[in-house]
C-alpha cells in the first residue's frame, strides 16, 4: 500500500519532456510508482488534470537567519519552494564567534535589508564553527529541503574581525580561511560564495568583508572549495571580468554561478554583453552559469533605509549617519546633494537605481493633506512642484520625517529584452533574495511567475521548459541527488498547480517577524498542494503543516 497517490495528474517531470496523464505513488517519503490506475493508498489525491510537477528549488536565498527561527522559511514552502540553496553571495551565520555576533547582525541590517531588532531577538546562536551550524539545522529540523554555501564574508569576519572590511588578508589569515572552507566542505557546504559588487555594503556604509579580498585570497579559497567539488557563487560588481571568472573556471574546474543578471533601460546592451560572453566561455567547455530573474526588480524604501541608493559612492556620508538627526542633516546638505547628482549623471546605466524618477512612485505618505499623491511618479511630483527630482524627493521625505513609502521599478522591466535573457536555455532562473531585503520586496514566488505571467501569457517558454529550469536543471547544477525530477526512487518533492491560473499573488506588509518587525509577503494563485518528501505542507488555501513536523533534510552530499 502506498503512503500517498496523486490520481489522473498531467506530470511534467522536470526534464523539460511533454507531460503524460498518470497517477503518482509515494512511500516513505520517496516516489514509488508513476503509472496508470495506481492504489490502494492512505491518502488519495484526485488531480482531475491539474498539473503535477516536481517542487521549487529556489538557488539564492539568504534564509541562513531567518530558519533558526523559522523552520519553515515561510513564505517559500506555500509557494511552491521545497529546496532552497542558503549563503548566497556569502552572507552567512556561520562561522561566527561569539564575539562578533552583534558585528554580523550589523551587517546583515543593511546588506539584506533586515531589521536589527528581529535578527537580535530571533537568531538561535546554537553554533560557532560551520559544520556546528548545519548540526543545529539538522537537531532542530527544517521545513523545505536546504543546501548551504559556505560564505565568504562570515569566514573573512572569524579570522580578521572588524579589520575584515578594512583591509586585505595576510598570507596567514588566507591560510586560516582556506581551512575553514575546507572544514565547511568537508560538513556538507554546497559551494563556496561571496561578492564584490559595489552595492553590498554593512553597518554605515562599509564594504562587506568579501569586497576587501584580492585576487591571491579568491583563488586560494575558490581552489580550497574545488578540492571537495562543490559550485562557486559570485555576485558581481563591475570591476570583475566574466574573462576572470573564467579563469577561475579553469583553475577550478567546478561550475562559477555569477549573479546577478538584470536588464537595465539605461544600459540596455550591457546584460547582452554579459550574457554573450558567459555563452562563449561555455562553448570552449568551461563551466559558467548566469543567474537571472523573471520578476521585476523592484523596492519598497523609505529614507531611513534606502538600499537603492546605497551602491553610490556619494551616499556613504548618509550611511555613516549614528542618528535620524544626522541623516536628516545629511539629506539637507545642498553640497552632499550636488555630489549624488553628480554620481547619477556620470554612472547612469551601472547603479542600482539610474535616475529613472518616472519609475519612482509614492506608496504611502504620513500626512493626510499628501494623500492624492499616492500613485504619482517622481517625474510628475517634481514637475508638480518645481523642484529638481532629488530635491524634490528629499525634501518631501524629510517634510514626512523619512517616513514616506516609496517603491522604485529598477531593473528587469522590459518584457522583450527579459524575455530573450530567460529564453536563454542556459541562464539560471532564480533569484529570489528570499530571506532578505524583507522589507523592499517579495520574490519568493517567482517560480509561479514564471509559470504564469511568461509561460502561459507571454510564451517565452513553453510549461515544460518553464518546469524544467525550475526543478531539474537547478538539481543538477548543485548537484542535488534524486531531486529536480518526477522518478522512481527520488524524493517525493512535488507541486499540484493549475496550469490556467498559476501565479503569485499581490503582496502585502505583515508584521509578524521577531520583535513585531514588518516584511513583504505574498501568496500563491493555482497551487493546489505541495509536498516535501512525501509530507503535505500546502493546499489551495496555503500553508497547511504541522509546524513541528519540519520534514526536510539538511543536504551535505552532493553529486559531482
Amino acid at each position: 500500500m502506498f503512503d500517498l497517490v496523486i490520481k489522473d495528474a498531467q506530470i511534467f517531470d522536470g526534464s523539460g519532456s511533454a507531460p503524460v496523464q498518470s497517477d503518482l505513488g509515494v512511500t516513505d517519503g520517496k516516489i514509488a510508482a508513476i503509472g496508470a490506475k495506481l492504489g490502494p493508498a492512505r491518502e488519495t489525491v484526485k488531480a482531475d488534470g491539474l498539473a503535477l510537477a516536481p517542487g521549487i528549488i529556489d538557488g539564492h536565498t539568504h534564509y541562513d537567519a531567518q530558519i533558526t527561527w523559522d523552520p519553515f522559511v515561510d513564505p517559500s514552502p506555500a509557494l511552491g519552494v521545497t529546496t532552497a540553496v542558503l549563503g548566497n553571495c556569502g552572507f552567512t551565520i556561520a562561522p561566527c564567534k561569539p564575539t562578533d555576533r552583534d558585528l554580523t547582525m550589523r551587517h546583515l541590517t543593511h546588506v539584506e535589508g533586515m531589521s536589527l531588532d528581529a535578527l537580535r531577538a530571533g537568531i538561535h546562536w546554537g553554533f560557532e564553527s560551520f559544520p556546528q551550524y548545519l548540526d543545529m539545522l539538522e537537531a532542530q529540523g527544517v521545513g523545505p529541503n536546504v543546501a548551504c554555501f559556505a560564505g565568504h564574508s562570515a569566514i573573512r569576519t572569524f579570522v580578521m574581525g572588524e579589520e575584515a572590511t578594512e583591509r586585505a588578508a595576510t598570507d596567514d589569515e588566507i591560510a586560516s580561511m582556506a581551512t575553514l572552507v575546507h572544514e565547511a566542505m568537508k560538513a556538507g557546504a554546497v559551494g563556496f560564495a561571496t561578492s564584490t559588487s559595489e552595492a553590498h555594503n554593512g553597518e554605515g556604509g562599509t564594504p562587506m568583508p568579501s569586497r576587501l579580498a584580492d585576487d591571491k585570497e579568491l583563488r586560494t579559497l575558490v581552489k580550497a572549495m574545488a578540492a571537495h567539488g562543490g559550485v562557486y557563487m559570485l555576485t558581481k560588481g563591475t570591476k570583475t571580468s566574466i574573462p576572470y571568472l573564467e579563469e577561475i573556471a579553469v583553475e577550478a574546474k567546478r561550475p562559477v554561478v555569477i549573479a546577478a543578471l538584470f536588464h537595465s533601460n539605461t544600459n540596455p546592451t550591457a546584460a547582452f554583453t554579459w550574457l554573450n560572453q558567459v555563452n562563449e566561455a561555455r562553448a570552449r567547455g568551461h563551466q559558467l552559469v548566469a543567474q537571472t530573474s523573471c520578476c521585476p526588480l523592484s523596492m519598497d524604501f523609505t529614507f531611513k533605509s534606502p538600499y537603492l541608493f546605497e551602491s553610490m559612492e556619494s551616499w556613504k556620508p548618509a550611511m555613516a549617519a549614528h542618528d535620524g538627526e544626522a541623516l536628516k542633516k545629511v539629506y539637507r546638505d545642498p553640497a552632499w546633494r550636488a555630489a549624488v547628482r553628480k554620481e547619477l549623471a556620470e554612472r547612469r546605466g551601472r547603479l542600482v537605481f539610474n535616475g529613472e524618477w518616472d519609475k519612482l512612485f509614492v506608496v504611502e505618505v504620513i500626512k493626510a493633506e499628501n494623500r492624492p499623491l499616492e500613485g504619482i511618479t517622481l517625474a510628475e511630483l517634481a514637475k508638480k512642484v518645481g523642484k529638481e527630482p532629488l530635491d524634490c524627493i528629499l525634501d518631501f521625505a524629510l517634510s514626512e520625517d523619512l517616513d514616506t513609502m516609496f517603491v522604485a521599478q529598477l531593473l528587469h522591466n522590459d518584457d522583450k529584452a527579459v524575455g530573450r535573457i530567460l529564453a536563454d536555455p542556459n541562464t539560471h532562473i532564480s533569484l529570489s533574495d528570499a530571506g532578505a531585503h524583507l522589507t523592499f520586496f517579495c520574490d519568493a514566488g517567482f517560480g509561479l511567475h514564471l509559470m504564469g505571467h511568461w509561460s502561459r501569457e507571454l510564451g517565452v517558454l513553453d510549461l515544460p521548459q518553464a518546469v524544467h529550469r525550475l526543478t531539474g536543471q537547478p538539481a543538477k547544477l548543485f548537484g542535488l541527488r534524486n531531486r529536480g525530477l518526477l522518478r522512481e526512487g527520488y524524493a517525493a518533492d512535488l507541486m499540484l498547480f493549475d496550469p490556467k491560473t498559476v501565479a503569485r499573488g499581490p503582496k502585502r506588509r505583515a508584521h509578524d517577524l521577531p520583535a513585531g518587525a514588518a516584511r513583504l509577503t505574498t501568496t500563491a494563485v493555482g497551487l493546489h498542494g505541495v509536498w516535501i518528501n512525501g509530507a503535505h505542507v500546502a493546499d489551495e488555501k496555503g500553508f497547511c503543516a504541522d509546524p513541528a513536523s519540519r520534514p526536510g533534510q539538511v543536504l551535505r552530499s552532493f553529486a559531482p
